[in-house]
């Protein structure tokens, strides 16, 4: 029976004779479907097929034995029609108006999006009968690829000038429409892939002026950053395995050849992003978050980033040139944004560390640009958010050097950088820490005056917060500003830093920090400066020794400096002799303290200078204050155990000048203090008089007294477990080892196996543990947060948190010095109840505490009930 006489018959069954012959007709009619000739004889069997046939199939039926035969070339067919739509309209020679095909575009794009989705999702949809149709699957993208391809063609040909509005909503829906293909076929081809963005990139612009208030820039924006990520990612694996595996070299892989096709493909999203952002860029003010964001995520994955991918320097150079270079312009396009200014410089930290790094080397690109822009632009840079209603944003001084401060790891390290080139020479690798210096100083240079104040207080703020590399900084584009401005701009400065330094209470990180800074800037102070700083803040004056004994007496001129030396040894003399002669009373310690701390600085850097006489004077000096040491003040007066340091430190320089009967009676305070580890600066302190004893020969009688305990003390204080602490220890025996005539000493001071081979490998030089590199930028990663937490707490957030850190205001003039020594212990007392409260906080009491706490209170209690006269 022919197939014209067998369809015929079919069409006159009814529908129960339909349902007996299912099983043996179906089969019969599927081939005849799939094989055939014409279009008019696909439609008829495909209309018998489902108008007869389908609705005799149950439900697990249908798949298998009718739509994964049937839909696949039913869709070709369709596919094959609308081409033949297209082609037809493509075959006029005129132009095209949008006018007269309105309808085909939309229509064909509603068909090629599915059917894109359609074999995207074949795998799932076909289960485990993928096989069965894989040859009408690839026919049927291969029909919907040409005829994509056509359509785009088409698309070149239109016009819409002039147009109605009417068309221009068919354009932006075409437009959206191939938006919408490219998010299905994105990991399916990416030649279609990148063709379908440069149609709806070129209609885009073609048609500017009409579509861009109707255009959907935020998606477009937003997926082509998601198909560059996706790109980049892609091309960094690849480097990545072709590292591991060692094939980087072979030219000729596959594995290669898909690198570099990867890699121009990631470079055409760069290139068609920026290209873009060009053209529309007063319209994707809502994506400057999602620019800003995909910049530090690919600089993240790369080289020298400590969360990168291991490249080869190969790999590592193509994707610079091919990704890296593409992405300069498109920030370049953005800096005149305001949305992009308040992103980059919003008053919040970044959440992820991996992109810590990239943000700061954001900020160094964005420093070399703006010299070149509008004043306005750099002033919106600059200035920070100056009004109330403006979004909260920082200075792009202040972004730099908290950004800064986050790159803990990468400064650990440390990574390295392209440097500047200079001179012609080669361009070498530097720190973080230069890379930042160098560029933020060129840019400081650059700056209109107009941006000095935002800049003083970032530097400022900078120098005062607890971490030092970021205060180290500061302190070097402080230096820069104090050299390339004015000298009396220099002069100006140092006044400040010095009245701040003697604002400080007590040691503190920012003192540490100012000190820094004042040491090194007075070296740029011209002559006469230095002279009217020298009369301002007078070394005769007792009250400012304080900030003498943080200047580097080095920097002054020869006259100058032996005239601040001599004005500082007589001053701070005349402090420590006034206490010795008076009731040595420990309220009165605090300037002793100074006055020594200062000596010390002059003793350290200036020995050469001072007088004999007044070395003899102070040898005398520091004999007296030997004899006032107690053990037991040591160990609970914070006070006498900063004056216990300076002793020792001052001991040490002078170990040849002083009395054996005082070198005697250090050595043997010490012993009766062990352990010596409870506090960290005595303990170090101790160290460097202990090694400066190797200079020292004991006298015959006391050795027998003096060495044994010189021995404990170096076995007591190499047993330490702080790996800082016991890295002096090891120094400082080394030291003492090396120049002492009394050899007894050493061996027995090795008192334990593990304290000798200590001792033996520090020698050797031998480094007992290797960590590997992996392990060590892992530590240094779980370190950060550490020190983050750290830096938090050191940091004053209020007021209220900050009382006891400002300096104590002075009293009338016309208090009494009775009046003024109450005052003095009573702060004492004030401030202890305050730490203790603090410490309660914290820690639970002991269960001795009470009794204690109920003594203090009778003593209080019987001082208030007193009659205490003159008050």
């Amino acid at each position: 029976m022919s197939q014209t006489t067998l369809l015929e018959e079919i069409t006159q069954w009814n529908e129960d004779t339909c349902r007996k012959e299912l099983k043996s007709v179906l089969p019969t009619l599927v081939s005849m479907y799939q094989h055939a000739d014409s279009r008019n004889e696909h439609i008829r069997v495909l209309k018998i097929l489902t108008e007869m046939f389908l609705p005799h199939l149950n439900l697990a039926e249908l798949e298998e034995e009718c739509f994964s035969k049937l839909l696949p070339k039913t869709m070709v067919q369709v596919l094959e029609a609308l081409s033949g739509c297209v082609r037809h309209v493509c075959s006029f020679e005129q132009t095209l108006v949008l006018e007269s095909i309105r309808s085909l575009p939309s229509s064909v794009l509603h068909v090629l999006k599915n059917t894109f989705l359609h074999c995207k999702e074949s795998e799932s949809a076909y289960s485990g009968r993928l096989s069965m149709v894989a040859d009408l699957l690839q026919a049927l993208f291969k029909e919907a690829y040409s005829l994509q391809k056509v359509l785009m063609e088409l698309l070149d040909r239109i016009s819409l000038e002039p147009a109605a509005a009417e068309e221009v909503v068919v354009m932006v829906t075409v437009i959206h429409s191939l938006l919408d293909i490219c998010s299905v076929i994105s990991n399916m081809d990416h030649a279609l892939h990148a063709n379908t963005w440069k149609c709806i990139i070129k209609q885009s612009i073609k048609h500017q002026s009409l579509l861009e208030e109707q255009l959907r820039h935020n998606d477009i924006v937003f997926s082509l950053c998601e198909d560059m990520l996706i790109t980049f990612q892609s091309c960094m694996q690849l480097a990545e395995q072709m590292y591991q595996s060692g094939t980087q070299q072979v030219t000729q892989s596959a594995e290669c050849k898909l690198f570099q096709k990867t890699g121009k493909l990631c470079r055409f999203f760069a290139h068609s992003l920026v290209h873009y952002v060009k053209e529309f860029k007063s319209f994707v003010a809502q994506s400057c978050g999602r620019l800003h964001l995909l910049y530090l995520q690919i600089y993240s994955k790369f080289p020298p980033s400590a969360y990168a991918s291991k490249l080869s320097d190969t790999h590592s150079g193509e994707i610079n040139a091919v990704i890296l270079v593409a992405l300069d312009p498109l920030i370049t396009q953005l800096l005149s944004l305001r949305p992009f200014v308040e992103e980059v410089l919003a008053d919040r930290q970044q959440s992820s560390a991996e992109l810590f790094l990239p943000q700061c080397l954001l900020l160094v690109t964005i420093m070399d640009k703006l010299p070149t822009l509008p004043e306005e632009v750099l002033g919106l840079w600059c200035q920070g958010s100056q009004f109330p209603e403006e979004t909260s944003r920082l200075s792009l001084f202040q972004a730099m050097f908290l950004s800064f401060q986050q790159c803990y790891t990468e400064l650990a390290l440390p990574i390295h950088l392209p440097g500047v080139m200079m001179n012609g020479q080669a361009q070498s690798k530097v720190t973080l820490h230069h890379h930042v210096c160098v560029h933020l100083c060129a840019f400081i240079a650059s700056v209109p005056r107009e941006c000095f104040p935002p800049l003083e207080r970032s530097l400022l703020a900078a120098l005062l917060c607890p971490d030092t590399e970021t205060a180290l900084l500061s302190a070097d584009a402080w230096c820069f500003l104090a050299r390339y401005g004015s000298a009396e701009l220099c002069k100006h400065h140092m006044i400040i830093i010095a009245q701040l330094i003697k604002s400080c209470p007590g040691d503190c990180y920012q003192l540490s920090h100012l000190s820094l800074l004042l040491r090194r800037m007075m070296f740029l102070m011209t002559t006469q400066h230095q002279v009217e700083f020298v009369e301002r803040f007078s070394p005769k004056e007792v009250e400012n020794l304080q900030l003498w004994q943080h200047v580097l007496l080095k920097a002054l001129t020869p006259d100058l400096r032996k005239q601040v030396v001599d004005d500082i040894m007589r001053s701070a003399g005349a402090v420590c002799s006034r206490w010795l002669e008076g009731r040595c009373m420990l309220v009165e310690l605090e300037q002793v303290n100074t006055a020594l701390s200062a000596m010390l600085c002059v003793c350290r850097e200036s020995c050469e200078v001072i007088e004999e006489k007044t070395l003899v004077f102070v040898m005398g000096l520091i004999s007296q204050l030997w004899t006032c040491m107690s053990v037991k003040q040591v160990r609970n007066q914070p006070c006498v155990q900063c004056t216990l340091r300076l002793l020792l430190s001052l001991s040490a320089i002078f170990v040849q000048n002083l009395d054996p009967e005082t070198i005697c009676e250090v050595v043997t305070f010490l012993s009766s203090l062990q352990p010596l580890n409870s506090v960290d600066h005595i303990f170090l302190a101790a160290l460097d008089f202990l090694a400066s004893l190797g200079k020292f020969c004991f006298a015959q009688e006391v050795q027998g007294q003096v060495l044994p305990k010189l021995s404990s003390l170096f076995a007591s204080l190499l047993v330490e477990r702080s790996w800082l602490l016991h890295q002096h220890a090891l120094e400082a025996f080394t030291h003492f080892a090396e120049e002492t005539s009394h050899e007894e000493v050493v061996p027995k001071s090795l008192s334990s196996e593990e304290i000798k081979n200590n001792v033996v490998n520090f020698l050797n030089k031998k480094i007992v543990a290797v960590e590997n590199e992996d392990a060590r930028v892992e530590r240094l990663k779980s370190e950060r947060s550490v020190l983050e937490r750290l830096c938090v707490g050191l940091e004053p957030v209020s007021k209220e948190e900050t009382g006891d850190l400002q300096p104590y205001r002075k009293r009338a003039r016309k208090e009494t010095p009775e009046e003024e020594e109450f005052e003095k212990v009573l702060h004492t007392a004030e401030h202890a109840l305050k730490m203790l409260q603090s410490l309660l906080q914290q820690t639970p009491a002991p269960n001795w505490m009470a009794a204690r706490l109920q003594g203090l209170a009778t003593q209080i209690h019987s001082l208030n009930s007193c009659k205490l006269q003159g008050l």
